[in-house]
């Protein structure tokens, strides 16, 4: 589409088969040899499928998966992260052929895709714990996904069948070429993406207000794919997402829509791959703000802004907005950050992430300066279903 910013690669891949040649594939389907995928594999031939992580067709073969882990780049040179990939064990695998086409199924059975192996090879777990998370401790959920994988990976192309079903926000599920139509028909030239796996507060708010100064609209892009089971779960976050934007943005100017992703925790490696997806969706910038995608104590507090020193710019292709830690200051009387604020932190209104929690557990609303009361209110009620 004119316009918009070019997907990652120059081609918004779309691996959906329909009609005969889908009916086709399902009849052959049924007779080939079944692989079953975890959510996290399903959520990925999801996100390959609708052209969420163009340029990739399918399944990383050994060249892109080493070449990601030590180059940050594919192996015809675009930069890339995360390795993509799909495991089984080494007796699965002693039954398969490079060249064979073998069916995609979910956990109850249900046929989602074919894919034709070009590769077998070894799952070198120990290298892309250290490569891509920065440790090789279980601690770290991402770490623990891979050590939990297969010994061997398969790589090739998909072909999607049918589509993951989900029951949850349908209004809100828009593929990469449906926001790109959306922000077409809004008239915006640079839109900007905000990934998010938590309730949005104050300063996330201040973000996306200081960042739609600059540009035409924002996607609020939650990802609602698998996370950790400790993390609040999509569907009150999407409560709160819609209480907020009811009561406090521009409606002209915001698109809410989900992003069917699962949650990797990768951190600094993370926060590239999220920048590129939503390139994908057609955003021409991308908040990254303190920790991006961290978790635990993994990773400095701003690393996910140091890495993009490491690309071209004009090969990544989204312009990345830094943001720097932020919070009420009494001071200021307003929101700022340590880029904006002279003042003490003594004057400042931060909470801890476990005593906001403890708070909406016992009923009591967080400052209004940290969390609006309508999202406070979603929470708390939440928070005391659950206990």
């Amino acid at each position: 589409m004119e316009g918009l910013i070019k997907p990652h690669g120059g081609v918004l891949v779309n691996r959906a088969l329909e009609g005969k040649e889908r009916e086709e594939a399902e009849k052959r389907a049924g007779g080939l040899k079944k692989i079953t995928l975890n959510d996290r594999e399903i959520s990925d031939i999801e996100m390959i499928s609708i052209g969420a992580l163009s340029p990739l067709e399918g399944f990383m073969c050994k060249d892109d998966y080493h070449s990601v882990m030590d180059t940050m780049h594919l192996k015809n040179g675009l930069p890339w992260t995360m390795p993509i990939t799909l495991s089984v064990t080494k007796d699965e695998a002693s039954v398969l052929k490079e060249g064979m086409e073998v069916t995609l199924v979910n956990g109850e059975g249900v046929i989602l895709a074919v894919m034709k192996i070009d590769e077998i090879f070894p799952h070198d777990k120990e290298k892309e714990a250290i490569q891509v998370y920065g440790t090789a401790e279980d601690k770290h959920p991402g770490v623990k996904k891979v050590y939990e994988m297969g010994d061997m990976l398969i790589g090739g192309k998909i072909s999607l069948i049918k589509r993951p079903e989900h029951t949850e926000f349908q209004d809100e599920r828009l593929d990469p070429r449906d926001t790109r139509a959306l922000f077409m028909e809004k008239g915006w030239k640079r839109v900007v993406g905000f990934q998010t796996r938590n309730p949005i507060h104050r300063a996330h708010e201040y973000i996306q207000k200081s960042a739609l100064e600059i540009v035409d609209g924002i996607l609020i892009h939650p990802l609602v794919g698998e996370t950790k089971g400790d993390d609040i779960p999509a569907s009150v976050r999407m409560k709160c997402y819609h209480a907020l934007i009811d009561g406090y943005y521009p409606k002209d100017r915001v698109a809410l829509v989900v992003n069917p992703a699962a949650m990797r925790y990768a951190g600094p490696k993370e926060a590239v791959f999220h920048a590129l997806i939503r390139k994908n969706y057609g955003c021409t910038h991308f908040i990254i703000g303190r920790d991006h995608a961290g978790v635990g104590n993994y990773y400095g507090t701003f690393d996910a802004h140091y890495i993009f020193d490491n690309f071209d710019p004009l090969a990544i292709g989204i312009t990345p907005l830094f943001f720097d830690h932020t919070f009420f200051c009494k001071k200021c009387s307003g929101m700022a950050s340590y880029k904006t604020c002279p003042h003490d932190s003594s004057e400042h209104v931060i909470l801890s992430g476990t005593k906001v929690r403890e708070m909406l557990r016992t009923g009591v609303y967080p400052p209004p300066e940290f969390s609006r009361p309508e999202v406070a209110k979603i929470l708390i009620e939440a928070m005391q279903g659950q206990s």
